[in-house]
């Protein structure tokens, strides 16, 4: 819909995952009139991936955990009067008046003004299409934003990684779960995070067969933890349930160990399993090799925050060592008028992520309405719905931090690097000129290496080789998250640049 620039919307939303397509339906059913922005041309996010209508999928929720969760959420966008704006890439957005800071104190929202009261919106600017090639840019106005954009999936280099067959844990996912194929027949799940028994459970059920699942980790951290554990049974029950998966179709598990080596000459044939010591260090003399024909490996999820740290958005270490936003009570950011939910604050599952959109439409309608979210304890008020949601997302975001700290990446993982291995694909940049910066070169940290090397300055801007190239500018200290900060989240045409001036704006009516 277009209309004039006097009538924005009362909330754009950014990412149409779990925790958007809450944030948003919630803020819909409150009153407020809601643009819903995805990349992709289906909701559901990465999580939810599934297949087009043509494929002819009889069941697609099969591959699926807590399928009817995502199919209300699905329900309740069809029936509501949010603008789904599909096949948007934001790749900026800009406050249009003055304000600073965020809300301050406990983020409870203030009785009356606030963001968007005073007539202050937010400009967000995406480009169109399939892949963002359409020649006409698009100009959404809010009076506050909700970002829902989700994580991406954090790799880490060793030789062979670059041979065809060997792909992402949850790229392999996605592609049985939106394509029904799978990369290979005999396939090998390796990194560290729950996620590989998902993804290992999903491939054999659909008829791949899985020799192993390569777990750089163990689950017994998990134990230290025992009332993050008590408070969140759901996530034992799904444990059990991939673990019964795993038994039925005959999957070992092996923990403390990782994938050290791929052969192969013009795609995987085999892979090197090594056994590890506590800092992740590969133990002399353990190392086996599996045949297989594809590798599906990952070392976790990185929260996807370039568009919130690109307006100053203030951020906090997780215990694996990522960088995800700092957050109020009510999933305000530090920047006034701009709330995130789900990934974006630290990785913690498609039920967490719900709870926090939630949670974010609720606060974000009672600020532009002036009222308080959650009625103040010393009026005898008993906590309503706002309340519930609170306690909730602290006690599944406790385990989110148990989980992260469980499989953190050790320190002895670049063990496992040759010098001819590349770190950086995108710009063959080789562990060895990256160690010749740190030991020769004199770098100290990641962006000195990136100068000297060119290592992240490729396509994918470092989010695949931004950890390894951390660790290796580290040398034995503690490696230094990237700092995320880019003036674009996606690559724009300067076409799309040249014609900003142009009323190309899709707004309210």
């Amino acid at each position: 819909m277009t209309a004039s620039p006097s009538e924005p919307y009362n909330l754009a939303v950014v990412g149409a995952g779990s925790a958007g397509l809450a944030g948003a339906v919630t803020a819909s059913e409150l009153g407020l009139s809601v643009a819903l922005l995805d990349s992709s041309t289906q909701s559901g996010g990465q999580f939810y991936r599934h297949p087009a209508p043509a494929l002819g999928a009889v069941r697609p929720e099969a591959l699926h955990h807590d399928w009817s969760a995502f199919s209300d959420l699905r329900r309740r966008l069809g029936a509501s009067t949010v603008d789904h704006l599909t096949g948007h890439h934001v790749w900026s957005f800009i406050r249009e008046s003055g304000g600073s800071g965020g809300s301050g104190g406990s983020g409870e929202p203030e009785e009356s003004g606030g963001s968007g009261a005073d007539g202050e919106s937010w400009t967000v600017h995406a480009i169109t299409g399939a892949d963002g090639t359409e020649e006409r840019p698009v100009r959404i106005r809010a009076r506050a934003l909700l970002l829902a954009t989700g994580a991406y999936e954090r790799q880490l280099p060793f030789p062979g990684w670059t041979l065809p067959g060997v792909v992402g844990a949850g790229g392999a996912q996605a592609m049985l779960k939106s394509g029904l194929v799978l990369p290979g027949r005999r396939i090998v799940v390796a990194g560290s995070g729950p996620l590989l028994l998902a993804v290992a459970s999903s491939l054999a059920a659909a008829g791949a067969r899985v020799p192993a699942v390569v777990e750089a980790a163990g689950y017994l951290r998990y134990a230290r933890s025992p009332r993050a554990l008590a408070t969140n049974p759901a996530k034992a029950a799904e444990a059990l349930v991939h673990g019964a998966a795993l038994l039925r179709h005959r999957v070992r598990v092996l923990p403390r160990s990782a994938v050290t080596e791929v052969h192969g000459t013009d795609r995987v044939e085999a892979v090197t399993v090594s056994r590890l010591d506590g800092d992740w260090t590969p133990v002399p003399g353990t190392g086996r090799r599996i045949a297989c024909d594809a590798l599906a490996v990952g070392h976790g999820l990185v929260p996807q925050i370039e568009l919130a740290t690109a307006v100053g958005c203030a951020t906090r270490a997780l215990p694996d060592g990522t960088l995800g936003l700092a957050l109020s009570e009510f999933q305000e950011t530090s920047v006034a008028g701009l709330w995130a939910a789900g990934e974006t604050g630290g990785v913690g599952g498609a039920g967490l992520a719900r709870t926090e959109g939630e949670l974010a439409g609720r606060a974000i309608a009672a600020r532009l309405r002036g009222r308080r979210a959650d009625p103040a304890p010393d009026r005898g008020v008993r906590p309503g719905r706002v309340g519930e949601l609170r306690r909730r997302r602290d006690r599944m975001r406790a385990f989110a931090d148990v989980m992260s700290a469980a499989h953190a990446p050790g320190p002895g993982w670049p063990a496992w690097l040759e010098d001819e291995t590349d770190v950086c694909r995108c710009e063959e940049v080789t562990a060895g000129r990256v160690r010749e910066a740190v030991t020769d070169l004199g770098a100290r940290d990641a962006r000195t290496v990136k100068l000297l090397t060119r290592a992240g300055m490729g396509w994918c801007q470092g989010r695949m080789c931004g950890t390894a190239v951390a660790c290796l500018a580290a040398r034995d200290g503690a490696p230094e998250p990237p700092a995320e900060r880019r003036p674009f989240a996606v690559p724009v045409p300067l076409a799309t640049l040249a014609a900003l001036d142009e009323p190309t704006v899709e707004q309210t009516p």
